[in-house]
């Protein structure tokens, strides 16, 4: 695996080394070992996640050596450089039409895909839905009973280079319309409420105490969020502007399933 990183970091430095066959075989098999789940771009580890980067550029790397090809899936037509992703019976997947995945993406057991679509580098753990219109971009980490409800979009990192993934961790639950990108981790058992954008930048502020907390770039564990505002002073005036609101925590006691319904009741969330 060292070795097929360093060819991997020496391409990234040196676009000829794209003309390589050996180079192509190393990037190939980079997207293969994504598409088996054996390799990932994020991982968890006992110190957080970790972003392994040679494999983010391998996944860059892997479209310029790439031809366009025509694929048919029946009467559908599309034209692209990526295959499709294939063998979901045997992985135990549910797929409706018409829900598409990339080749290079990982999807466990039991994960359900309504229509929608999975990028390139994805990883999504087991007994996940990804509900209808919801798109996991490129890269991204979704953790196993994780719920990505109707049109939701979670960020890639190709279009632009991003530096970090979106991560979305294990029983997260993530509402309707809710938007997460640049780099954003979502830590376990965390519920969004409908419509909550975060980006990098996006001010999360927790005002379940006698003191508003700011933070940006992660939602803490178990915590219940909805869509808020500040106001914000500019040259033309003040304007409110979005931010993220905890309002609480989904409760331990529990189980998760019905820590969700109880947070999603007590605290009048719209999902």
């Amino acid at each position: 695996m060292e070795q097929i990183k360093n060819v991997i970091e020496n391409a990234w430095e040196d676009r000829s080394l794209l003309e390589n066959s050996v180079t192509q075989s190393a990037i190939r098999n980079v997207i293969d070992l994504l598409d088996t789940g054996e390799l990932r771009v994020a991982e968890p580890t006992d110190k957080g996640w970790q972003v392994n980067e040679w494999v983010k550029k391998a996944v860059v790397l892997y479209f310029p050596i790439q031809k366009m090809e025509t694929l048919e899936c029946g009467p559908l037509e599309f034209h692209d450089k990526i295959p499709l992703k294939k063998g979901y019976k045997e992985r135990g997947i549910r797929v409706v039409p018409h829900a598409v995945a990339r080749h290079g993406s990982y999807i466990s057991k039991g994960v359900i895909l309504m229509p929608s679509f999975v990028n390139i580098g994805a990883y999504i753990g087991e007994g996940t839905m990804v509900d209808t219109w919801a798109t996991v971009g490129s890269c991204a980490q979704i953790g196993s009973n994780v719920h990505l409800s109707g049109g939701v979009g979670i960020g890639g990192v190709l279009e632009p280079l991003q530096a970090a993934p979106v991560i979305i961790e294990d029983n997260a639950f993530i509402g309707s319309r809710c938007i997460v990108v640049e780099g954003v981790r979502v830590e376990r058992e965390a519920v969004l409420g409908a419509n909550v954008v975060l980006t990098g930048s996006t001010k999360i502020i927790d005002v379940t105490g006698d003191e508003p907390k700011e933070m940006k770039g992660i939602v803490p564990a178990r915590s219940v969020v909805i869509p808020g505002s500040y106001a914000k002073k500019f040259p033309s005036g003040t304007y409110n502007v979005p931010c993220a609101l905890i309002i609480g925590t989904r409760k331990e006691s529990t189980n998760k399933k019905t820590s969700l319904n109880e947070a999603l009741r007590e605290y009048d969330v719209a999902v």
